[in-house]
């Protein structure tokens, strides 16, 4: 059995707290794999949002938010102190290289082999060797080197993309899965609490997937049937986690 789990922000930060992580676990990955020049792709759109808006004030102050709620958690009875401990302690080790007065990335706008081939990457094929030669030398040179070049380069987010994986993980923290059904592939829900997240975990055997919409209370889900592309009529069983 595979299960697959889909996940839905109901606001815009979350949005974009989902967006660079997905972007940060591709990077990543070309870290542990030669992936050739489509680890850059992750790379410049990294470069990109992180242009358009500075998350740090948001990450900030989510950090000391929950820095609070965590410390109020500790003196609640049954809690594992040590685990919540260790949040703090990660959290507060997160907040002082976002606290830098540099702007994220912005060390990698300095380097021209960079630059030139930021420039092109949004051109359909534009990865061939007569339109960028420094890439053709680059991707010639031994693994290893590229690899501590590519991790230079990751390490430029960080500072941002740290915190973001460690709130993250705390709102998924705040609900389990619970098994539930969608009476003819449709499912509505409501919350008294302000919810961010909705994540859907169903087995691929179905043949559907979902498609999810809600905001801060209230939330949809219907089920599309993969072959016919259309909403299905059956009743789904998947189990849903609901994150405040």
């Amino acid at each position: 059995m595979t299960e697959l789990i889909y996940e839905q922000p109901l606001n815009e930060k979350i949005r974009s707290y989902l967006r660079l992580e997905y972007l940060a676990s591709q990077l990543h990955r070309s870290l542990t794999q030669d992936t050739q020049q489509h680890s850059f792709y992750p790379l410049f759109s990294l470069c990109e949002l992180t242009d358009r808006c500075d998350y740090r004030s948001d990450v900030l102050k989510d950090i000391d938010r929950y820095i609070i709620t965590l410390s109020k958690w500790l003196e609640l009875p049954h809690v594992d102190q040590q685990q919540i401990n260790e949040f703090i302690s990660r959290l507060s080790a997160a907040k002082t290289p976002l606290q830098s007065p540099d702007r994220i990335g912005i060390h990698l706008k300095k380097d021209k082999f960079l630059s030139a081939l930021r420039q092109r990457f949004g051109m359909p094929g534009a990865c061939c060797n007569f339109d960028l030669p420094q890439l053709h030398h680059w991707l010639a040179k031994p693994w290893k080197e590229r690899q501590l070049d590519l991790q230079c380069w990751v390490d430029q987010f960080q500072p941002l993309l740290t915190p973001i994986g460690l709130i993250l993980e705390l709102i998924r923290s705040t609900s389990d899965f619970t098994l539930t059904d969608a009476k003819a592939g449709f499912y509505q829900g409501n919350s008294s609490q302000t919810l961010s997240l909705i994540r859907v975990k169903i087995d691929t055997t179905q043949e559907c997937y979902p498609t999810i919409s809600g905001h801060r209370n209230r939330y949809a889900i219907h089920f599309v049937d993969f072959d016919h592309q259309r909403h299905t009529d059956k009743t789904i069983q998947f189990k849903l986690a609901t994150c405040s």
